[in-house]
């Protein structure tokens, strides 16, 4: 909560707090306690409970879990019995569970980008995952879509219900920055398959692995701005104040 109170400090604009999945830090951590890893994964489940709770309480508009291993099981199981996506459903709803009556909760996937590079040969899909996924106790869940061609946005928008989707709209792999036209055209196309009041929009994934620089990320993330601003037009809805796009805070000026 400490953390988040300081960065909230530096800012008028609400603060997002994101944090790994607790199987990540499982996986990660040396166990000399624990007889088992599923033993080990809900006992960090707890642990964070407990914090996030402090941190809903300190008020935290908005948590988000980040990458737990639902859609990435399904593409690519473990090695372990134990290890099932029905599982991995309990480590997450135990994860935030009362939670949603303090705060908005966010479900964060992506199929990974270790210094921008692909984590897999072929490109993934959710299909596989997406009844699961669809039973996590969130408000919204993030999806990577523009790496893919919006490969599943069909199938994302019929199949999670009840709840807010997040299409991904910048791809994090690639140092190239879309264009304004291209994230409306992805957005359009998403609009066909769900309504408005249901979708908001984010990048596929973090951009800070090491591969991409701050200015990449950062003017990607004003074409994120700029091409929602578009469809936010054709919509009659307000469009959001973009300042790196402002011509009154340009050092070129017109003659």
């Amino acid at each position: 909560a400490e953390i988040w109170k300081a960065a909230q400090r530096l800012t008028t604009r609400a603060v997002k707090f994101g944090t790994v999945a607790p199987e990540l830090v499982a996986y990660a951590v040396q166990d000399e306690h624990y007889k088992d890893l599923p033993a080990r994964i809900m006992a960090i489940s707890d642990a964070f409970n407990r914090e996030l709770h402090d941190l809903a309480d300190a008020g935290c508009p908005v948590i988000q879990i980040e990458d737990p291993q639902l859609h990435l099981l399904a593409a690519r199981p473990v090695p372990n019995k134990d290890i099932t996506l029905d599982f991995m459903l309990k480590v997450f709803n135990n994860t935030v569970k009362g939670l949603r009556e303090k705060t908005e909760v966010w479900c964060h996937t992506c199929w990974g980008n270790p210094s921008q590079q692909r984590m897999f040969a072929q490109v993934q899909s959710y299909k596989p995952a997406l009844e699961v996924l669809n039973q996590i106790d969130a408000d919204l869940i993030t999806f990577e879509m523009k790496s893919s061609n919006a490969m599943d946005v069909e199938a994302v928008c019929r199949q999670i219900t009840g709840k807010k989707i997040a299409i991904g709209v910048i791809d994090h792999h690639t140092l190239q920055v879309e264009t304004p036209e291209e994230v409306a055209d992805l957005l359009r196309q998403t609009l066909k398959y769900v309504s408005p009041e249901r979708l908001a929009v984010c990048t596929d994934c973090g951009m800070g692995r090491e591969g991409m620089s701050r200015r990449h990320a950062f003017y990607k993330t004003v074409a994120l701005v700029r091409g929602t601003n578009i469809v936010r037009k054709e919509f009659g809805i307000p469009e959001a104040e973009c300042l790196a796009a402002d011509p009154r805070y340009s050092f070129i000026r017109a003659s």
